[in-house]
């Protein structure tokens, strides 16, 4: 019988990062997959769609490549070729990871695992079924998609983000459900390529979690590219017909039918947290997702979550954060605890959104004292030069100079937003931004023009 210290169930980012920190503490360690290296993220999730966006935002480029002098035109786009691209990206990634785990001497067990106890664990292999010991437990397995009544997934017409991934002949319309990251990041895909989109959301505004400003400013744009939204909709369900999806909503008091050739259904996520084993061992679940403490671990000792299984929020870099707090800390060390208020949230449409801390909603909700920077891209040298003037950097700042939060929305916003979410794991004030040079001329720049326009200081708009 196999003996590790550490056993990983699931080597999606946080699984995989999880061994990867235990090993280099020292520990034997083994992770269990029963699917693919890299988990959904790698394989369905974040990298797969960041390349159909890269096919997306390449055909906008082409559009505004005139205004810089180059006269271009497009003679066609192929969406096939795009989702084959984007596949064999992650077919590639996957190999990386199997690098990986061979470079840190990590035990690659390819199978179905169910815990047994605290320190064992059955593992259903192509082989046959084998138990193995451990001292410590990581699950890792992630979350699927989240079903409610009339809005079920059939995986033929109707269809959540892993199998749009796999839909190599484009629709000629679709009907989105949720107007989260997924069905607003698949909603500019499909409308690049030609393909008829709507979006139906029972909030008021596209990415309701984001900051109404942000918001209004992506619906601006998503107008302009002929999506057509359906917000502030009420009673949404989705019927696959055979040859065509229905998607019926009560719009401004009126019951009205919409025919698509598809229907993609992004309401959310809730954890795989089924047929392994939680019920044999008493751990704790809350809604979908299982219970840990700050250090990730649950109520039985030994045993972790991390990951979107252990709920909110379901990001891939706060995954492997978790893997690294939770090999640390059952190695024996002290981590810090992760603030998910410090954890940016993006969302990679164009223009790219993204954000950490507060929305201004909820700093009034909360009855938060705060002041607003807010500093245009069309006022930023760099970004007019470069024709990307599309967007803002705006700036929630406390009464004592803390960062509450911060919103970009351009071009390169999820690249821009990492300053900010040190800004405030550091604890940091506006005086230090102040103090900090900024190179010119960059976008970046506007990141500390934004904090003093929030101080009724801006320099430059």
């Amino acid at each position: 019988m196999k003996s590790y210290d550490v056993v990983v169930v699931g080597a999606g980012p946080g699984g995989y990062v999880a061994a990867i920190r235990a090993s280099q503490l020292g520990k034997k360690v083994a992770i269990i997959e029963a699917d693919k290296l890299g988990g959904v993220c790698l394989n369905r999730g974040c990298i797969p769609t960041k390349a159909l966006l890269k096919s997306a935002h390449s055909v906008h480029e082409v559009d505004d490549l005139k205004a810089l002098g180059i006269n271009v035109d497009i003679k066609g786009v192929d969406g096939s070729v795009a989702v084959k691209r984007a596949n064999g990206i992650a077919d590639r990634m996957s190999k990386g990871i199997a690098f990986l785990m061979k470079k840190n001497k990590i035990d690659v067990i390819d199978g179905y695992a169910t815990l047994k106890t605290a320190t064992s664990i059955d593992v259903k292999t192509k082989a046959g079924n084998e138990t193995i010991n451990t001292k410590n437990i990581i699950i890792a397995t992630g979350a699927k998609y989240r079903s409610f009544p009339g809005l079920e997934h059939d995986g033929k017409r109707l269809i959540g983000a892993w199998e749009a991934l796999k839909l190599e002949n484009l629709p000629k319309s679709i009907g989105i459900v949720g107007a989260g990251a997924i069905g607003v990041e698949f909603a500019y895909f499909w409308n690049a390529f030609g393909v008829d989109v709507h979006i139906f959301e029972m909030q008021k505004h596209l990415l309701p979690i984001e900051d109404d400003d942000s918001s209004i400013e992506v619906e601006k744009h998503y107008k302009k590219y002929g999506i057509k939204l359906h917000l502030g909709v009420e009673k949404v369900s989705a019927k696959n017909n055979g040859n065509d999806v229905t998607i019926t909503a009560v719009e401004d008091g009126k019951t009205v039918e919409h025919k698509f050739d598809y229907g993609l259904i992004a309401v959310g996520m809730t954890g795989n947290i089924e047929k392994i084993g939680l019920e044999t061992l008493g751990i704790k679940t809350d809604r979908g997702f299982i219970s840990v403490d700050q250090n990730m671990e649950t109520n039985v000792k030994g045993v972790y979550a991390i990951g979107d299984v252990s709920g909110a929020p379901l990001l891939a870099h706060a995954a492997s954060h978790e893997g690294v707090l939770a090999a640390e800390h059952l190695s024996g060390l002290k981590p810090h605890a992760i603030d998910k208020m410090n954890i940016a949230g993006c969302t990679y449409c164009q223009p790219q959104v993204a954000s950490v801390g507060y929305t201004e909603r909820a700093l009034k909700e909360q009855g938060i004292e705060y002041s607003v920077g807010k500093m245009p891209f069309q006022a930023n040298g760099k970004a007019v030069a470069s024709n990307e003037t599309v967007g803002f950097v705006k700036t929630l700042l406390g009464k004592h100079g803390e960062l509450l939060g911060a919103h970009i929305v351009g071009t390169h916003a999820t690249e821009l937003i990492h300053e900010y979410a040190l800004f405030r794991t550091m604890e940091g004030i506006d005086e230090e931004i102040f103090a900090t040079v900024h190179p010119h001329p960059t976008l970046g720049e506007f990141l500390a023009e934004s904090v003093l326009a929030a101080r009724g200081r801006a320099l430059n708009f």
